[in-house]
Parts: C-alpha cells; sequence; structure tokens
C-alpha cells in the first residue's frame, strides 16, 4: 500500500512571524497524534522561511519542501533558486503548479527540465498537472492531462519514477471553492497511472503516489482519499490553518493505517 502524502503549499503567504507560528502550531498538533506515522507530511512555505522552518522540523518526521525551483544550477538568472541550492534543505519540491503555468508561461518543456533538476539533485518532485477550464468544457481533460504527464516525465528514468509525486490539480477548483468530486478525481488519477505504466511498466507506475490539489479542506479529504488511486493532497488555503490541516493529515493518516 502506498503511504499517503499531505503537502501544505502555502504560497505566497505569511510574514516571518506569521509562518514560525504556523509551523510551531503544526510540530505540535502532528507529534502528538499518534496515526501521524501513517502519512507524509510536506510543509511548502515561501523561500525565505525555509532555513528557518528548516530549523523548527529537524527530528520531527515532518518534511520540508519548497515551491519551485529553476532548471540552471546557478548562473545569472536574478531571482530564480536553483534545486542545487535547495537540496541542503528540502526534500521536496512543486514543479509546473498551474499558478506558475498560467501566471508566470511555464511550459511542459520547462516543468521537464525542473523536474529533471530536482532528481539530479536528490529531490522529490511534486509534479502538477491539470486542465484548466475551457479544456473541461471542451471535453479535453484527458488529452490535457496526458499530454502534461508525458512531457512532465520524458527526461525521467526508470530507476527515478518512484521518487516522484504527481498532483492532480484541475486549475478551475484551485482557490476558488469549487473542488472536482472524488469519483472525477479517482478516474483521472488512474489516466495518469496508465499514462506512466505505458512508459514505465505497471509495477513502477503502481509505485508512484498522485495527489489531488484544488479546494481540499477537512470536510472534504475523505472523499478524495478513499479513491483507489489518489494517495494524498496537494493543500493550499486550508494549509493556513493549523487546525484545517491538521485534520486533514489525520484523515488520512487514518487511511493509511487501513481504518
Amino acid at each position: 500500500m502506498r503511504t499517503p502524502i499531505i503537502a501544505g503549499n502555502w504560497k505566497m503567504n505569511t510574514t516571518y512571524d506569521e509562518a514560525m507560528d504556523l509551523v510551531e502550531e503544526l510540530v505540535d498538533g502532528l507529534e502528538a497524534r499518534e496515526e501521524s506515522d501513517n502519512v507524509d507530511v510536506v510543509l511548502c512555505p515561501p523561500f525565505l522561511w525555509l532555513f528557518s522552518a528548516a530549523e523548527y522540523l529537524e527530528d520531527t518526521g515532518i518534511q520540508l519542501g519548497a515551491q519551485d525551483c529553476y532548471p540552471v544550477d546557478r548562473g545569472a538568472f536574478t531571482g530564480a533558486i536553483s534545486a542545487a541550492m535547495l537540496a541542503d534543505q528540502c526534500s521536496y519540491v512543486i514543479v509546473g503548479h498551474s499558478e506558475r503555468r498560467t501566471l508566470f508561461g511555464e511550459t511542459d518543456d520547462l516543468v521537464a527540465k525542473k523536474a529533471a533538476a530536482a532528481l539530479r539533485h536528490g529531490l522529490r518532485p511534486i509534479v502538477c498537472v491539470g486542465e484548466g477550464l475551457r479544456e473541461r468544457d471542451a471535453g479535453e481533460t484527458d488529452a490535457t492531462v496526458r499530454r502534461q504527464v508525458e512531457a512532465a516525465f520524458a527526461p525521467v528514468e526508470g530507476g527515478q519514477l518512484a521518487e516522484c509525486v504527481v498532483a492532480y490539480e484541475p486549475v478551475w477548483a484551485i482557490g476558488s471553492g469549487r473542488a472536482a468530486d472524488g469519483a472525477e478525481a479517482g478516474r483521472v488519477g488512474a489516466l495518469i497511472r496508465e499514462t506512466l505504466a505505458a512508459r514505465f511498466g505497471a509495477a513502477a507506475a503502481g509505485q508512484v503516489r498522485i495527489q489531488y490539489g484544488g479546494s481540499v479542506t477537512g470536510a472534504n479529504i475523505a472523499e478524495f482519499i478513499g479513491q483507489p488511486e489518489i494517495d494524498g493532497a496537494l493543500v493550499g488555503g486550508a494549509s493556513l490553518n493549523a487546525a484545517e490541516f491538521i485534520r486533514i493529515c489525520a484523515i488520512a493518516a487514518r487511511h493509511g493505517a487501513g481504518e
């Protein structure tokens, strides 16, 4: 059975004091729950707070992730943060988030290079894929997701696949308060796994954890985590509320324990 993984993407939120208070609340709340051993928890604060957060999270079992990385290790790329810079502090890095694709014009090719850079430096990429409202209304969900998966994993070698996570995040559901239903998320999750299996084989694809992302809350996480092909969630707004995020992790952990 794949261990559930819940990742909190804080996006461009929190001051330093707010971030440290939130980390402290999460550490206290999650470590107090015995079932936390049955779920992998990843916090993805803004770049500025990564090193301070790492000190809080040391020896807690809670892992640290970055929200993005640049595919080149070093050079004249003002404002960019490379995977090489993140490797000493982080275990995971989000690549290809829909906000990076839509607001910053990231292409499938760039997402693939970021995923490859993450793996090259021992980071586990959380590769985001998902359709926008136009694609959904046009019946192009499957074609869009398949294309994004194939492109992102083109440079990935078979032995690296188990280190990767895929987050299915329908763009129309992110920050909108609207979530896809569990059945649809599970269907697309199966499509993602089938697409990976076509390239890497069913056994290798079966090791990859697939998250759902898009207005995930404590009230709906059970609907998603209960799907056979959904192994967790990439949580946005709800990850900024300690009690809500702990609730999400607890429900996922109970699922991971077979309850």
